[in-house]
């Protein structure tokens, strides 16, 4: 029987030789439903106790698949295959639980219980070894993830998103509001992209770039991470708030606590979901507006979608600087745009001008990460408010990637650029004793 380490290790020593990649079904015992009610029937057992005190868990299972199965042939490698299958319902996620320990795979799709997808280096594959039994065998999977989390899914809460105990972030919608059937969704945290010096090894930016931002970080500028689904907004933000000193004091919002911050002096809060009452919804903008109250050093929020940008940008504009937040845009130029209408859903009657004002007075620096065609992840801008013109903000780009097509092998071909510009951020860098003398010069 192969594993799914040896499928990922295939796909990875192939995928660059631009193959299509046929993924095999590995030994799915084929009678569902005798798999199904012998899935029940060991997993209540263990519920309700009935197992003999002096029979192992292992010897257990191995003799119910003896009566269950009987009428069935099994070689070795069915048999170790269907014992991993329920031990995994025992102690793990059931089917999920091999995919989610394997860093290799950066998410999964579940799109039905013989249609789950695996992302591995920005790549999709089908993945056929991992099935499940029928529809409710996907809910009580989540329902297994979820519960222990604060949270829940059934026909009256059809719609749950759940933080896993590693960061990975869970989506999971069911009938009714999905017609398809139930339907996951798992970014995992990545574990391989923790620091700078991960970001240069996958070559996601230059070592200017890096030392930049990181002197962005250092000289308390407030930055906007700004990308597309899956882009790795997140993950940047993460490593550039490794950057802050361990002498402030980091106030942390997110919707579902993913940062990892390392200094001594963080205070992470999580927005809350509105209970069965319908009551108790803690949102981002009440714990943008309570941070402020908590005398930080940086504000960091893990995404601004709505009214809560004016109050990120009030904290920005009021002495607040070094903050960080990231937002979905398909450019820097949208980014901007973004916290324009973003900023008029608070209905305060502010004209435009006065909004672009408040823009440009609280925006130091606006990156762009974006997935490309070949699955990696680039910076492709490093950008710098400078000002407004013509009613509206200007940009300034100090850094770039220019794509210049593909190679043999679908890999986007493209170098970085450097433009001969002197940010008038640098001033402000100097001011606090950070020399760039390799990008700038004197």
């Amino acid at each position: 029987m192969a594993n799914k380490n040896t499928l990922l290790e295939e796909f990875n020593a192939r995928k660059r030789e631009n193959e299509v990649i046929d993924v095999k079904d590995y030994a799915v015992f084929p009678d569902k439903e005798k798999l199904e009610i012998l899935r029940a029937k060991i997993v209540q057992n263990l519920i309700n106790n009935q197992i003999p005190s002096n029979v192992s868990l292992e010897q257990y299972i191995n003799d119910e698949i003896d009566e269950t199965l009987e009428d069935y042939s099994l070689d070795a490698n069915q048999r170790a295959h269907i014992f991993n299958l329920i031990q995994n319902e025992i102690n793990g996620y059931g089917p999920l639980t091999d995919l989610l320990n394997n860093d290799a795979v950066t998410e999964i799709m579940v799109n039905g219980i013989n249609d789950i997808y695996v992302e591995i280096d920005g790549k999709l594959v089908k993945d056929e070894s991992v099935s499940f039994i029928n529809d409710n065998h996907i809910i009580r999977t989540v329902q297994r993830i979820v519960q222990p989390l604060g949270r829940t899914i059934d026909a009256v809460n059809p719609m749950v998103d759940a933080r896993l105990p590693d960061g990975s972030r869970l989506n999971a919608i069911i009938p009714p509001l999905s017609l398809s059937g139930p339907v996951i969704t798992i970014r995992k945290f990545s574990k391989r992209m923790e620091s700078i010096e991960d970001l240069l090894r996958m070559g996601s930016l230059t070592k200017n770039m890096a030392e930049f931002l990181q002197a962005c970080v250092e000289a308390k500028l407030n930055i906007i991470i700004s990308g597309g689904t899956g882009t790795g907004k997140t993950t940047l933000l993460n490593i550039l708030s490794g950057f802050i000193s361990d002498e402030e004091r980091i106030i942390t919002i997110e919707d579902a606590a993913e940062l990892r911050l390392h200094q001594s002096h963080v205070i992470s809060l999580e927005t809350r979901m509105v209970n069965y009452e319908g009551e108790g919804e803690i949102t981002i903008r009440d714990l943008v507006r309570n941070s402020l109250r908590m005398r930080p050093d940086r504000i960091i929020v893990g995404e601004v979608r709505g009214k809560e940008a004016f109050d990120m940008l009030q904290a920005m504009n009021t002495g607040h600087e070094g903050s960080i937040t990231t937002l979905h845009s398909n450019s820097p130029e949208d980014a901007i745009n973004r916290l324009e209408t973003m900023m008029l859903m608070n209905d305060m009657e502010l004209p435009v001008s006065a909004i672009r004002n408040y823009i440009e007075k609280a925006i130091n620096i606006v990156i762009q990460i974006d997935r490309l065609s070949d699955g990696k992840r680039k910076i492709s801008s490093i950008s710098e408010v400078v000002g407004i013109k013509d009613e509206k903000v200007q940009l300034k780009e100090i850094f770039s990637f220019k794509e210049n097509g593909l190679s043999e092998h679908g890999e986007v071909r493209g170098e970085f650029i450097l433009y001969k510009y002197i940010p008038k951020v640098y001033d402000r860098m100097k001011r606090k004793g950070i020399i760039l003398k390799d990008i700038f010069g004197d």
